[in-house]
């Protein structure tokens, strides 16, 4: 647990970040590993964290608002999120997952290698991959909005997103291998699609089953 003098440190390092605009590699693309502890936690302590919308209930089955504001209450959101996010132990959350209807996801998640990444996303766009990128990866997924349930899921290993920071600064990720797949399935949620949606009638009913056969870990909303 750090101290509070270095709370206070970080959340100052991560504010003067966000003054002088975010950080981009030679190539245009966001970067997203480094001062990974300092820029979740100072989000974290920020944010409140919030249960956890689950299928079935109408937010998740719709394309998501796009974000036009951006100010004071959609940073405030962006907080919440990484507060609900660690709550839940997951490595990616869309804020209809916490029953909200706009286009944004936040991440901290690593790829194959073992990298952290960390940020947020709004508004976001996956690229259309040339053949020679689309390589699939076939491995389990899972969701917090599917609590308890995974299934195997095809995917590119390599994803690229376009969107916008919290200023409506145009940005660019992008990710391999599991931090691929986060891009994906954050973004697919903003659409209106869970993971499941994309699985055949069989696995789809089998990760269901698995869901109410479990318990979640982290607070849940009802759906009456």
């Amino acid at each position: 647990m750090a101290s509070q003098q270095e709370t206070d440190q970080q959340v100052k390092a991560t504010d003067r970040q966000v003054d002088e605009g975010v950080a981009v590699d030679d190539e245009g693309f966001l970067v997203d590993t480094e001062d990974c502890e300092a820029r979740e936690l100072a989000h974290r302590e920020r944010g409140t964290s919030r249960p956890i919308t689950v299928v079935g209930n109408p937010v998740l089955h719709k394309e998501c608002r796009d974000v036009t504001e951006f100010g004071d209450e959609l940073a405030s959101l962006i907080d919440d999120m990484f507060a609900s996010q660690r709550t839940a132990e997951g490595v990616g959350l869309a804020a209809n997952q916490i029953g909200v209807d706009l286009k944004v996801f936040v991440y901290d998640c690593p790829d194959d290698d073992g990298t952290r990444h960390v940020g947020y996303v709004c508004n976001p766009v996956l690229q259309e991959l040339p053949p020679e990128k689309r390589n699939l990866d076939d491995s389990n997924e899972g969701c917090l909005s599917v609590p308890t349930a995974y299934a195997a899921l095809a995917r590119p290993d390599y994803a690229v997103v376009r969107g916008q920071d919290a200023k409506g600064n145009p940005i660019t990720v992008r990710g391999s291998g599991y931090f691929a797949r986060c891009l994906q399935h954050e973004t697919d949620h903003l659409y209106g699609y869970l993971y499941i949606d994309r699985l055949s009638k069989r696995d789809r009913k089998d990760a269901l089953k698995q869901m109410a056969e479990g318990t979640p870990r982290y607070p849940v909303v009802a759906n009456d």
